[in-house]
Protein backbone atom coordinates (compact mmCIF):
# COMPACT_ATOMS: atom_id res chain seq x y z
CA UNK A 1 0.00 0.00 0.00
CA UNK A 2 1.35 3.40 -0.95
CA UNK A 3 0.61 6.66 0.78
CA UNK A 4 2.26 10.06 0.23
CA UNK A 5 5.07 8.42 -1.73
CA UNK A 6 6.05 6.02 1.07
CA UNK A 7 5.88 2.25 1.01
CA UNK A 8 5.68 0.26 4.21
CA UNK A 9 7.32 -3.14 3.93
CA UNK A 10 7.13 -5.54 6.82
CA UNK A 11 9.49 -7.98 5.12
CA UNK A 12 12.27 -5.41 4.87
CA UNK A 13 14.48 -5.51 7.98
CA UNK A 14 13.95 -2.60 10.31
CA UNK A 15 16.62 -0.27 11.67
CA UNK A 16 19.31 -1.82 13.83
CA UNK A 17 19.53 -0.85 17.49
CA UNK A 18 22.87 0.86 18.13
CA UNK A 19 24.69 2.13 21.20
CA UNK A 20 27.55 4.61 21.23
CA UNK A 21 30.08 3.68 23.91
CA UNK A 22 32.42 6.44 25.03
CA UNK A 23 34.61 7.53 27.91
CA UNK A 24 37.74 9.44 28.74
CA UNK A 25 41.18 7.98 28.22
CA UNK A 26 41.90 5.21 30.73
CA UNK A 27 38.26 4.64 31.68
CA UNK A 28 38.24 1.08 30.36
CA UNK A 29 36.22 1.37 27.16
CA UNK A 30 37.88 -1.66 25.56
CA UNK A 31 37.39 -3.82 28.65
CA UNK A 32 33.68 -3.02 28.76
CA UNK A 33 33.25 -3.42 25.00
CA UNK A 34 34.87 -6.86 25.21
CA UNK A 35 32.35 -7.86 27.88
CA UNK A 36 29.46 -6.85 25.63
CA UNK A 37 31.06 -8.70 22.71
CA UNK A 38 31.30 -11.83 24.86
CA UNK A 39 27.53 -11.63 25.28
CA UNK A 40 26.95 -11.48 21.53
CA UNK A 41 26.86 -7.77 20.77
CA UNK A 42 28.48 -6.63 17.52
CA UNK A 43 31.27 -4.26 18.58
CA UNK A 44 32.82 -1.78 16.14
CA UNK A 45 35.76 0.13 17.63
CA UNK A 46 36.57 3.35 15.79
CA UNK A 47 39.94 3.55 17.56
CA UNK A 48 40.89 0.17 16.10
CA UNK A 49 39.78 1.39 12.69
CA UNK A 50 41.93 4.51 13.09
CA UNK A 51 44.91 2.34 14.05
CA UNK A 52 44.43 0.18 10.96
CA UNK A 53 44.29 3.28 8.75
CA UNK A 54 47.59 4.51 10.22
CA UNK A 55 49.33 1.14 10.49
CA UNK A 56 52.26 0.32 8.20
CA UNK A 57 51.06 1.17 4.70
CA UNK A 58 47.56 1.87 6.02
CA UNK A 59 45.02 3.49 3.73
CA UNK A 60 45.44 6.95 5.30
CA UNK A 61 49.24 6.99 5.29
CA UNK A 62 49.82 8.47 1.79
CA UNK A 63 47.56 11.43 2.59
CA UNK A 64 49.15 11.89 6.02
CA UNK A 65 52.66 11.89 4.59
CA UNK A 66 51.58 14.38 1.93
CA UNK A 67 50.12 16.66 4.58
CA UNK A 68 52.76 16.38 7.30
CA UNK A 69 55.86 15.04 5.60
CA UNK A 70 57.80 11.76 5.83
CA UNK A 71 59.11 12.62 9.30
CA UNK A 72 55.68 11.70 10.67
CA UNK A 73 55.98 8.11 9.45
CA UNK A 74 58.02 5.43 11.16
CA UNK A 75 60.60 3.33 9.35
CA UNK A 76 58.00 0.61 8.69
CA UNK A 77 55.49 3.03 7.18
CA UNK A 78 53.15 3.60 10.13
CA UNK A 79 52.13 6.91 11.64
CA UNK A 80 54.57 8.13 14.28
CA UNK A 81 51.88 8.54 16.89
CA UNK A 82 54.06 10.11 19.57
CA UNK A 83 55.36 12.75 17.16
CA UNK A 84 51.90 13.45 15.80
CA UNK A 85 50.46 13.65 19.33
CA UNK A 86 53.04 16.28 20.26
CA UNK A 87 52.24 18.28 17.12
CA UNK A 88 48.47 18.34 17.41
CA UNK A 89 48.55 19.30 21.07
CA UNK A 90 50.67 22.34 20.24
CA UNK A 91 49.07 23.28 16.89
CA UNK A 92 45.27 23.40 16.48
CA UNK A 93 45.71 23.79 12.73
CA UNK A 94 47.62 20.52 12.57
CA UNK A 95 44.84 18.82 14.55
CA UNK A 96 42.29 20.09 12.05
CA UNK A 97 44.35 18.78 9.11
CA UNK A 98 44.75 15.41 10.79
CA UNK A 99 41.04 15.12 11.49
CA UNK A 100 40.15 16.18 7.94
CA UNK A 101 42.17 13.23 6.67
CA UNK A 102 41.19 10.60 9.21
CA UNK A 103 37.58 11.32 10.11
CA UNK A 104 36.00 10.72 6.66
CA UNK A 105 37.98 7.49 6.30
CA UNK A 106 36.98 6.33 9.78
CA UNK A 107 33.36 7.17 9.03
CA UNK A 108 33.38 5.20 5.78
CA UNK A 109 35.10 2.19 7.35
CA UNK A 110 32.71 2.28 10.30
CA UNK A 111 29.68 2.34 7.99
CA UNK A 112 31.08 -0.60 6.01
CA UNK A 113 31.67 -2.59 9.19
CA UNK A 114 28.16 -1.82 10.42
CA UNK A 115 26.65 -3.30 7.26
CA UNK A 116 28.44 -6.58 7.99
CA UNK A 117 27.77 -6.57 11.73
CA UNK A 118 26.10 -9.62 13.24
CA UNK A 119 24.46 -9.93 16.63
CA UNK A 120 21.30 -8.59 18.23
CA UNK A 121 22.57 -5.00 18.46
CA UNK A 122 25.64 -2.94 17.62
CA UNK A 123 27.97 -1.07 19.94
CA UNK A 124 30.14 1.63 18.38
CA UNK A 125 33.16 2.43 20.55
CA UNK A 126 33.86 6.12 19.93
CA UNK A 127 36.35 7.83 22.30
CA UNK A 128 35.38 11.32 21.06
CA UNK A 129 31.67 10.63 20.63
CA UNK A 130 30.55 13.74 22.54
CA UNK A 131 33.21 15.93 20.95
CA UNK A 132 32.32 14.90 17.39
CA UNK A 133 28.83 16.38 17.49
CA UNK A 134 27.59 13.91 14.87
CA UNK A 135 27.36 10.57 16.62
CA UNK A 136 24.47 11.39 18.94
CA UNK A 137 21.95 11.20 16.12
CA UNK A 138 23.43 7.96 14.77
CA UNK A 139 22.84 5.88 17.91
CA UNK A 140 19.81 5.18 20.07
CA UNK A 141 21.71 5.33 23.37
CA UNK A 142 25.00 6.81 24.59
CA UNK A 143 26.83 4.70 27.15
CA UNK A 144 29.58 6.44 29.13
CA UNK A 145 32.28 4.46 30.93
CA UNK A 146 33.25 6.44 34.00
CA UNK A 147 35.96 6.39 36.63
CA UNK A 148 37.75 8.92 38.79
CA UNK A 149 40.32 11.19 37.17
CA UNK A 150 42.99 9.81 39.49
CA UNK A 151 42.21 6.31 38.21
CA UNK A 152 42.42 7.52 34.62
CA UNK A 153 45.86 9.03 35.20
CA UNK A 154 47.21 5.97 36.99
CA UNK A 155 45.95 3.56 34.32
CA UNK A 156 47.31 5.51 31.37
CA UNK A 157 50.68 6.11 33.03
CA UNK A 158 51.00 2.35 33.66
CA UNK A 159 49.68 1.32 30.23
CA UNK A 160 51.37 3.86 27.96
CA UNK A 161 54.40 4.90 29.97
CA UNK A 162 53.39 8.57 29.78
CA UNK A 163 54.19 11.18 32.37
CA UNK A 164 51.32 12.51 34.47
CA UNK A 165 51.37 15.90 32.75
CA UNK A 166 51.06 14.21 29.35
CA UNK A 167 48.06 12.21 30.51
CA UNK A 168 46.40 15.28 31.95
CA UNK A 169 46.99 17.18 28.70
CA UNK A 170 45.17 14.44 26.81
CA UNK A 171 42.33 14.52 29.33
CA UNK A 172 42.11 18.32 29.02
CA UNK A 173 41.63 17.98 25.25
CA UNK A 174 38.57 15.78 25.83
CA UNK A 175 35.19 16.91 27.11
CA UNK A 176 34.86 17.17 30.85
CA UNK A 177 33.76 14.21 32.90
CA UNK A 178 30.70 16.19 34.01
CA UNK A 179 29.58 16.90 30.44
CA UNK A 180 30.12 13.31 29.35
CA UNK A 181 27.97 12.06 32.21
CA UNK A 182 25.34 14.71 31.52
CA UNK A 183 25.00 13.65 27.88
CA UNK A 184 25.01 9.90 28.54
CA UNK A 185 21.83 7.84 28.62
CA UNK A 186 23.58 5.02 30.48
CA UNK A 187 26.67 4.92 32.70
CA UNK A 188 28.97 2.09 33.76
CA UNK A 189 31.30 2.86 36.66
CA UNK A 190 34.71 1.23 36.25
CA UNK A 191 36.56 2.05 39.45
CA UNK A 192 36.52 -1.30 41.20
CA UNK A 193 37.62 -4.07 38.86
CA UNK A 194 35.96 -6.75 36.78
CA UNK A 195 33.69 -8.13 39.51
CA UNK A 196 32.01 -4.75 39.81
CA UNK A 197 31.73 -4.40 36.03
CA UNK A 198 29.98 -7.70 35.32
CA UNK A 199 26.55 -6.97 36.88
CA UNK A 200 26.47 -3.52 35.28
CA UNK A 201 27.21 -4.95 31.84
CA UNK A 202 24.72 -7.78 32.29
CA UNK A 203 21.93 -5.38 33.29
CA UNK A 204 22.50 -3.13 30.28
CA UNK A 205 22.92 -6.09 27.94
CA UNK A 206 19.46 -7.34 28.88
CA UNK A 207 18.05 -3.84 28.44
CA UNK A 208 19.67 -3.45 25.01
CA UNK A 209 18.36 -6.85 23.95
CA UNK A 210 14.85 -5.73 24.86
CA UNK A 211 15.26 -2.43 23.01
CA UNK A 212 16.68 -4.19 19.95
CA UNK A 213 13.76 -6.63 19.89
CA UNK A 214 11.26 -3.81 20.26
CA UNK A 215 12.86 -1.87 17.39
CA UNK A 216 12.98 -4.95 15.17
CA UNK A 217 9.22 -5.40 15.57
CA UNK A 218 8.53 -1.97 14.10
CA UNK A 219 7.79 -2.00 10.35
CA UNK A 220 10.36 -0.11 8.33
CA UNK A 221 9.42 2.63 5.93
CA UNK A 222 11.09 3.14 2.58
CA UNK A 223 10.65 5.85 0.01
Amino acid sequence: MESSGQTVSKSHPGPRFAVGLTGGIGCGKTTVADLFAARGAAVIDTDQIAHSLTAPHGAAMPALIDAFGPDYATADGALDRARMRALVFSDPGARARLEAILHPRIRDATAAAALLADGPYTIFVVPLLIESGTWRERVARVLAIDCSEATQVARVMARNGLAEEQVRAIMAAQVTRARRLDEADDVIVNDAGIDALLPQVERLHRFYLDEAARLAEQPSQRL
